[in-house]
């Protein structure tokens, strides 16, 4: 049972339980990283302004860790469940100031626990997790924005705008949301306020690296983000089939959370919230990305993928507990947290028991293995070093991460050729039957994949 006073030690305690068992359940469990890591690790072997898939934040915060504790799988995953628990840290703090009351703010922070998004997938580092601490910072200095009016927050809110979108170009949702709740705030007062201007400015200047490299690369991202969500080929029943699918799909994501507010509330009957400046924020900050999300694949047609929703629920619990507010029940409260318990415990055997039973997941890859063979054979035929490997992101980016050297990833150096040369050090990876055929050094195959090396004698 909670001990009245000591919310702030049971969270410390909580946040830093999840980040153990998170960081320590897959590192036991997985031979190999996950796919989307292992992509990361790829790009951030050859850092830029963006990627074919994504702009570059997600790359470079591999790349720092990579440079600290190198092939270290558990450093991944602790990198993972560090953003999550960034994001936790926020939302806690954000909680405590719309409630005033820490029990309140507990409840709100476990509720997150029945999400599988900050649990089960947390893992991956992928842009879905990177984004989670810009989210929640972005939510925070918006509050703070608007109801201090400080210049500082202005500024901090126009940085994590821009990281966060650094990291994935979904997180416009939650910026279009901020800019529609500036502007009823503004109606509201009947006042400009000039400093609202400057998170935009801000934002605009962050992104002009990232735009140049757009433009030189043909908007190479963009095109990706049509393609994967369908829109080019979206017929008239896209329009109709996946909003639908999309509105079925976020039920089932949060049937666990609805479970556990159940147990806690003495009446199930639904206020309605009361709409003050914080409270209309609270509710428009969890509603209004969805709905536009919800729009953008009505009007395009555009599938919408699960695992993009990760940061969207971050602040669910606060919204869940603020309408049922009155109606929480303290003698319920051991029940909530068998409840919490359950949840906390049933998604990492549930992982644990995936993980040993599923003989076809990419986390049994052996990709240290088939890096010590390419090494091997390596060091039998040439003196120089592996500079570069050439290949797709989970092939090619598995030998960049797991050689010793740390060789530099292309997706392809078609284009650049003339710097490559048997003093350079180079592994293409690919098709056995296309890489047999124009192989100029050694060739051999690690099924399915063929091995072309070229080094220096």
């Amino acid at each position: 049972m909670l001990i009245k006073n000591n919310y702030n030690t049971v969270f410390i305690i909580f946040i830093l339980s999840h980040l153990i068992v998170w960081t320590v359940v897959p590192s036991l469990s997985n031979i190999n990283l996950p796919l989307d890591t292992i992509e990361a690790l790829a790009w951030g072997s050859n850092l830029s302004w963006g990627y074919s898939k994504h702009p570059p934040l997600s790359a470079l915060m591999v790349e720092i860790v990579f440079n600290f504790f190198g092939n270290q799988d558990w450093a991944y995953y602790l990198l993972s469940q560090v953003f999550v628990i960034i994001a936790f840290i926020y939302v806690w703090k954000f909680a405590n100031l719309i409630f005033q009351n820490k029990l309140y703010s507990l409840c709100a922070i476990f509720l997150l626990e029945g999400i599988y998004f900050y649990n089960f997938t947390s893992p991956e580092f992928n842009v879905n997790v990177c984004q989670l601490p810009f989210w929640a910072l972005v939510v925070f200095y918006s509050w703070k924005s608007i109801n201090h009016e400080r210049i500082s927050d202005f500024i901090l809110l126009g940085i994590f705008m821009s990281l966060g979108f650094l990291t994935k170009y979904l997180f416009i949702y939650l910026i279009l949301a901020i800019k529609i709740i500036f502007i009823l705030n503004l109606i509201e007062r009947k006042t400009l306020n000039i400093k609202m201007f400057i998170p935009g400015t801000i934002f605009i200047i962050f992104l002009i690296p990232h735009i140049i490299w757009l433009f030189q690369n043909n908007f190479i991202t963009i095109t990706y983000a049509f393609n994967r969500t369908g829109i080019g080929d979206a017929d008239f029943t896209n329009h109709i089939y996946n909003p639908f699918l999309f509105l079925v799909k976020q039920i089932g994501i949060l049937i666990p959370v609805i479970i556990m507010t159940l147990t806690i509330i003495k009446n199930k009957k639904l206020k309605l919230i009361n709409l003050k400046k914080d409270k209309y924020f609270l509710l428009l900050i969890n509603i209004l990305p969805i709905i536009l999300i919800f729009i953008t694949s009505v009007i395009s047609g555009a599938k919408i993928r699960t695992m993009w929703m990760t940061p969207f629920y971050l602040f669910l619990g606060i919204l869940l507990i603020q309408i049922f507010k009155e109606n929480l029940n303290g003698n319920n409260l051991k029940k909530f947290l068998v409840t919490f318990l359950i949840f906390f415990v049933l998604s990492p055997a549930t992982y644990l028991f995936i993980s040993y039973s599923n003989e076809f997941k990419r986390t049994d890859y052996p990709g240290k293995e088939i890096s010590n063979l390419v090494q091997r054979r390596w060091d039998e035929n040439f003196s120089n070093h592996i500079s570069i490997v050439v290949g797709d992101e989970w092939y090619a980016g598995n030998l960049s991460y797991h050689l010793n050297s740390r060789p530099t990833w292309f997706n392809t150096i078609e284009n650049d050729l003339s710097s490559v040369t048997s003093e350079t050090g180079v592994i293409y990876t690919g098709n056995p039957k296309i890489l047999k055929k124009f192989c100029p050094g050694i060739y051999g195959t690690i099924k399915p994949i063929g091995i072309c090396m070229i080094g220096a004698k």
